[in-house]
C-alpha cells in the first residue's frame, strides 16, 4: 500500500483518490442499475435469447424459378448481404469515416469519447461523434430507445439520451464478446438506413445506383457511407450538393488513411453523383398483378402456419423466401407484349369513338348519367356523402386540382376534377393475360393490367368476363366425350332453335351466327370449330343439354357458376382468365387436369424449408379425347379461314402446332384468345372496364383483333429467346395409334356459299 508522506499535497491527493473512488463506484452501480432497471427507473435490457439473436426486420422476397427477384412484401425495404458479398471499396470507406479504431476497440472507444467531451467543452460539434459501428448496432437491432425499454426515468428528455445511450455501451460490450468483428460489421451495413425506405445496404445499392453492392466502385462506396451521418440531409435525391460534399468529405477521410492517394481524390471528387435512382415499390417492379395476389395466399398461409407450429412469422419482417414458379422472362416478354398491343389499341379505339363517349346501351346510344352513376357508387363519394351531405360532395367531386394521370405516352400532370378523372379513366380498355405449363401446372407468367399503379384490379384471376366462343370446347368435348357426335361427323350449318318448354328456355332461341348467313352445308367439327360456326355448336348443345355442358367444365377446370341455358354454348357465363386457362391445360396435357401452381417452395431467412408444394392433376379425359379436341382446335390456325390463322405473321406456327379459339362477347365488349402449343398455354382478354364501353362493329371489336396480336407477340419473344429450351416448337404428344384426324377435314366449303364477315377473321358473336 502507497504510504504519503506528510506533505503540502498529500490531503489534495487523498481527496482526489477518494473522489475517484467514490466515482468509480458509482459508475459501477449506475451501470448495474441500468442493467438490472432498479426500481423500474431505467427501463428493460433486451433479454438474452435476444442478444444471442438479434433480429432484424427483414422483408419477405418473391424470387423467380429462374432466381431473380420480383417483388417483396416490407415495411423496411431491407435484404440481408454477407460481409465477404460486399465491396471492399464500402467497407474502407466506412471505417475511414465512422470507426477508424473499428479493428483495436472492445465495442467503446475512449478515445472518440474524449473527442466528444472536448467538442462539448470547447463548443465545437464538428469534431466528430462517439458512437462505434457496434454501438450503432445495438441501437439499430435492439431499438434502445423505443417506449418499450423507457423507465420512469426516461420521460426526462437528457436523462433518457444518456440512459440509452448506456444501454448501448452495455449491449456493444456483449455483442464484441458474442460476435466477431466481421459479423458485427455484417450487421450494421445490414440494419441502418439509407433513406428513402432503404435499408442495408444491398437494397442502398440496388436503389441509387441498380447496381449489386460487390460491384460498387469508390465514388458510390463514398456517397453512401457518407449518407449515414443523417439521410435527410444528405440525401442525394432531394440535396445533390450536400451529398457532393458529404461524399467528397468521406473521399477526404480515405486518403487521410492512404486507402486512396492524393491524385485519386483529386480526381475522384470531381466526379457527377452518377445516381440511377429507383426506389423499389410493389408497383413499378416486375409482376406486380402477381405480387398483390399472392400476398393475400402469403397471409393466410403464415396465419395457418404459425397456428400450426406455434411460431410468431410476419409476412413482412420475417424474411421469408418464397420460390415461385414465374418465370422473369416471360414475365417480361408478357408485360412488354400486352403493353405494345394495348397501346396500339388504345388509338385504334380512340380513333373510332372520337367526339363521343364509348359507353353506350343496346341501341348503340350514350348511357345518359353513366359517369354520375360511376360516382355513386364509390366508397369515398359515399363518406364524403355521409360527412358533408350529398350536395358538398358533389361540390368536391366537382372541384379541380393538380393530378398525375395514367396516359400512354407516360404519366401526365393535370388539373382536374375527380369527377373528370372518372370519365378519363373510363376511355381505357383493360387486359389481363396468363401463361401456364400445362405438364405441370407452373404458372410462367401473369399480366393482371395494362399499369399496376392505376388500375389495381387484376383481371386474371379477379375479372370475370363472358368468354365468348372460346367457351365452344367445353361443347364439343361434352359432345364427343358422350358419344353425341364424333370427330369425323359433319354437322349441318343452318339455323338451330331451342323451344320454349322443352329444351330450359322461357321462349324459343336460335342462336346466329356472327354475319346472319348459313351456308346450308355439312361442315366437319374441324373446320366449324376453326371457323367458329354459332350454329353447329348450337347443334351439339342441343343434343347434349346445357347441364353436361356445365359438369364439363367444372372438372376440367372452371370454378365459376355457369347459367345451365342453351345460350351458354355461345359463352354467356362469366369466368375468369385463370379459370380458362387450367381448363384448356386440361387438352394439351393428355386430359389431365392440373390446377395452377404459384408457389414451390418457401424458405425462412436462414435457408431453413417450411413448405413445399407439388402439382395436383387428375385424369379428365382420355388421351385420345383431348388430342382430339386439339386436333379441332389446330384448324382455327392451320386450315384456311381459320380463325386464328393471322399467328402466322408473327412466326409461331412454322414447325410448331398450335391449338387455338377466339372469342368475342356480346357487343363485342369482350375479346378473348386462348392458344395452346404442347409445352405451353395461354389466355388473353381485352374489354372496357364497364360492358357498355366497346367497340361498335365486329370488325376492330372481335377476339382475333383485339387480343390474339399479344398471344403471338408473346410467343414471337419467347421462341426467340434461345435460354428458354424447354419451351421450344413442335407437335402435340400423338397418343399411340391414334386415328382420330379426318379426310375430309381439308375439303373448305366454297366462299361464296360461306363468307366470314367483312374485315374479319374471327368467330359468331354471342347475340
Amino acid at each position: 500500500m502507497i504510504q504519503l508522506k506528510p506533505g503540502k499535497y498529500r490531503r489534495r491527493i487523498l481527496l482526489l483518490w477518494r473522489t475517484f473512488g467514490i466515482g468509480l463506484a458509482l459508475l459501477i452501480f449506475y451501470i448495474t442499475a441500468v442493467n438490472y432497471n432498479f426500481f423500474w427507473l431505467f427501463g428493460g435490457m433486451p433479454d438474452l435469447q435476444a442478444l444471442e439473436n438479434p433480429k432484424s426486420e427483414i422483408a419477405s422476397e418473391l424470387i423467380s424459378q429462374d432466381g431473380k427477384s420480383i417483388g417483396k412484401y416490407l415495411i423496411e425495404n431491407r435484404s440481408p448481404v454477407e460481409i465477404s458479398e460486399i465491396s471492399p471499396n464500402l467497407i474502407n470507406a466506412l471505417l475511414a469515416t465512422e470507426d477508424t479504431r473499428f479493428i483495436s476497440h472492445s465495442g467503446i472507444d475512449p478515445r472518440s469519447l474524449l473527442r466528444v467531451a472536448k467538442g462539448i467543452l470547447t463548443g465545437n460539434s464538428s469534431s466528430g461523434g462517439g458512437s462505434t459501428l457496434t454501438q450503432q448496432v445495438a441501437k439499430n437491432l435492439f431499438n434502445t430507445r423505443s417506449e418499450e425499454f423507457e423507465g420512469s426515468l426516461g420521460k426526462i428528455p437528457v436523462v433518457r439520451i444518456v440512459i440509452a445511450k448506456t444501454k448501448e455501451w452495455i449491449l456493444s460490450i456483449i455483442l464484441e464478446r458474442k460476435y466477431t468483428k466481421q459479423e458485427v460489421m455484417q450487421m450494421y451495413l445490414n440494419t441502418v438506413s439509407f433513406g428513402n425506405n432503404a435499408y442495408g445496404v444491398k437494397v442502398a445499392a440496388k436503389t441509387y445506383f441498380d447496381t449489386d453492392v460487390r460491384d460498387l466502385d469508390l465514388t458510390q462506396s463514398a456517397l453512401l457511407v457518407g449518407m449515414l451521418q443523417n439521410p435527410t440531409i444528405y440525401n442525394p435525391m432531394r440535396f445533390p450538393q450536400n451529398a457532393i460534399n458529404r461524399r467528397n468529405t468521406v473521399l477526404a477521410q480515405m486518403a487521410k488513411y492512404d486507402d486512396i492517394t492524393e491524385d485519386d481524390f483529386n480526381e475522384l471528387k470531381e466526379k457527377p453523383l452518377g445516381l440511377h435512382f429507383a426506389m423499389e415499390t410493389h408497383a413499378n417492379g416486375p409482376a406486380p398483378y402477381f405480387q398483390e395476389s399472392m400476398r393475400g395466399y402469403m397471409k393466410a398461409w403464415v396465419k395457418l402456419y404459425n397456428e400450426e407450429n406455434g411460431t410468431d412469422l410476419n409476412l413482412y419482417t420475417s424474411g421469408l423466401r418464397i420460390y415461385t414458379t414465374i418465370d422473369s422472362r416471360m414475365q417480361e416478354y408478357m408485360e412488354d407484349a400486352l403493353t405494345r398491343h394495348m397501346k396500339e389499341q388504345q388509338k385504334t379505339f380512340n380513333d373510332h369513338w372520337k367526339g363521343r363517349n364509348p359507353w353506350i346501351d343496346e341501341n348503340g346510344k350514350e348511357i345518359p348519367g353513366f359517369i354520375n352513376t360511376a360516382v355513386r357508387r364509390l366508397p369515398y363519394f359515399n363518406v364524403l356523402k355521409n360527412k358533408l351531405g350529398e350536395e358538398e360532395a358533389w361540390k368536391v367531386m366537382r372541384k379541380p386540382y393538380k393530378m398525375k394521370v395514367f396516359s400512354w405516352d407516360g404519366e401526365k400532370e393535370v388539373t382536374m376534377s375527380p369527377i373528370d378523372s372518372i370519365k378519363y379513366y373510363k376511355h381505357f380498355l383493360r387486359a389481363g393475360m396468363m401463361a401456364m405449363d400445362p405438364r405441370n401446372g407452373h404458372v410462367k407468367a401473369w399480366v393482371g393490367g395494362i399499369n399496376f399503379k392505376y388500375f389495381q384490379y387484376d383481371h386474371v384471376k379477379q375479372g370475370k368476363r363472358q368468354p365468348g366462343s372460346t367457351f365452344k370446347p367445353f361443347v364439343y368435348t361434352a359432345g364427343l366425350d358422350k358419344n353425341f357426335i364424333n370427330p369425323c361427323e359433319k354437322i349441318m350449318d343452318s339455323p338451330v332453335t331451342f323451344q320454349a318448354g322443352v329444351d330450359d328456355v322461357q321462349e324459343d332461341y336460335t342462336p346466329k351466327n356472327s354475319n346472319g348467313v348459313y351456308s346450308e352445308q355439312p361442315l366437319s367439327l374441324r373446320q366449324a370449330l376453326g371457323k367458329s360456326v354459332n350454329s353447329v355448336t348450337a347443334n351439339i348443345m342441343k343434343m347434349v343439354k346445357a347441364n353436361t355442358v356445365v359438369d364439363y367444365a367444372h372438372k376440367l377446370g372452371i370454378t365459376s357458376d355457369l347459367p345451365a341455358t342453351p345460350a351458354l354454348c355461345l359463352g354467356t357465363g362469366d369466368v375468369s382468365i385463370y379459370e380458362m386457362v387450367s381448363a384448356y391445360s386440361s387438352f394439351a396435357n393428355g386430359g389431365y387436369k392440373v390446377m395452377p401452381m404459384t408457389i414451390l417452395r418457401i424458405e425462412d431467412r436462414h435457408g431453413k424449408l417450411l413448405a413445399e408444394f407439388h402439382e395436383q392433376q387428375s385424369q379428365e379425359l382420355s388421351e385420345n379425347m383431348a388430342y382430339n379436341m386439339l386436333y379441332l382446335m389446330r384448324g382455327a390456325v392451320e386450315d384456311p379461314g381459320g380463325t386464328a390463322g393471322r399467328l402466322r405473321q408473327w412466326g409461331v406456327t412454322d414447325g410448331n402446332e398450335i391449338a387455338a379459339k377466339t372469342g368475342t362477347s356480346q357487343n363485342h365488349s369482350d375479346g378473348w384468345f386462348m392458344g395452346m402449343t404442347h409445352n405451353l398455354v395461354a389466355g388473353v382478354w381485352v374489354g372496357g372496364e364497364d360492358r357498355s364501353i366497346h367497340y361498335r362493329s365486329l370488325a376492330l371489336g372481335q377476339g382475333g383483333r383485339v387480343a390474339m396480336p399479344a398471344w403471338g407477340a408473346f410467343m414471337q419473344k419467347v421462341y426467340n429467346d434461345q435460354t428458354l429450351i424447354q419451351y421450344r416448337k413442335g407437335p402435340f404428344p400423338r397418343p399411340e395409334g391414334y386415328t382420330g384426324e379426318c379426310a375430309t377435314d381439308s375439303t373448305q366449303v366454297s366462299e361464296d356459299v360461306y363468307t366470314p364477315p367483312a374485315k374479319s377473321d374471327d368467330e359468331g358473336v354471342l347475340f
